[in-house]
């Protein structure tokens, strides 16, 4: 891991990190958050790896790393990935809720809002929500998100990562299903970008934390709501209409053979040729015409 901390001068982040991720800029776009310290690292292996270190070293509430090359990202089942250089930005933030262990479930979906908010507030590019927390532009993916609970000797800890495609053009798209905003027609700056979604996620984070829901904001958010959908679970597939996200932050499903709740597994999102018999379509819970 090479970098900078966020008490190095401006000169000290250009040599360290890169022009892509201008650290001198973004550091002070966090004053007045919960976040410190930030450390900008030029690349390493997985930003989550490091948190998670540092929060068994005894590291506080708030630390973030972030880095504009990730080399051995890991996703959801194990999954594991990396971005050309200078491309995306990667970072992660740890965190030590006051609630309960319970509660911790939506802490990814605390961070995909956080991701739709501050993207839309940086680039103008609008994204949604894929149950849980996938996040899209025209059904193609353009941040991932990983939150790991961590046991350190403080209690327990969560460390929330966040993946976001910036500049990857065409040909260096990991798959045909994802997308940049350089491909979607926004030329925002690497640390604006990651400047928005950490005060976005300082302002989520904060109401979670102290209890309140965030059901409303998170349905508003969620394009899977409404949609014919597969969920892919360890004993097979489920289809079915997405109809609600549960207080739990649970995904909630009629299929044929009733309503199910998930609260973890893959989810695809249907065209109508696709879906199995009896597939339909009705607006989201809140919608001026969508039940619940």
């Amino acid at each position: 891991m090479q970098g900078c901390s966020a008490e190095t001068d401006a000169a000290d982040y250009d040599r360290a990190v890169s022009d892509f991720l201008d650290a001198a800029r973004l550091v002070p776009l966090l004053a007045g958050t919960g976040w410190g310290p930030v450390t900008v690292v030029a690349r390493t292996g997985s930003t989550n790896a490091d948190v998670a270190a540092l929060a068994r070293a005894g590291a506080g509430h708030g630390t973030v790393l972030v880095t504009p090359h990730q080399q051995a990202g890991r996703g959801r089942f194990a999954r594991v990935w990396s971005t050309p250089p200078d491309t995306c930005v990667a970072m992660s933030v740890l965190v030590r809720p006051r609630l309960a262990l319970a509660h911790w479930g939506w802490l990814s979906l605390v961070a995909g809002l956080a991701a739709v908010a501050g993207v839309a507030a940086s680039s103008g590019v609008e994204a949604t929500l894929k149950w849980p927390n996938d996040v899209l532009v025209a059904e193609r993916k353009l941040c991932g998100i990983l939150s790991e609970a961590v046991e350190t000797p403080a209690g327990w800890a969560a460390v929330l990562g966040i993946g976001i495609n910036v500049a990857l053009g065409e040909d260096q798209l990991p798959v045909p299903t994802a997308t940049s905003l350089r491909l979607e027609g926004s030329d925002a700056a690497a640390h604006a970008v990651a400047a928005a979604v950490l005060v976005a996620l300082d302002r989520l984070y904060a109401r979670w934390d102290a209890g309140e829901s965030l059901v409303a904001d998170y349905r508003r958010s969620c394009g899977t709501l409404g949609r014919r959908v597969r969920i892919l679970v360890p004993d097979g597939a489920v289809e079915g209409l997405a109809v609600d996200v549960d207080a739990a932050g649970a995904l909630v499903v009629d299929t044929e053979a009733g309503r199910r709740t998930f609260a973890a597994g893959d989810v695809v999102h249907l065209r109508p040729a696709d879906a199995g018999p009896g597939g339909f379509r009705t607006p989201p819970p809140g919608s001026p015409t969508g039940g619940r």
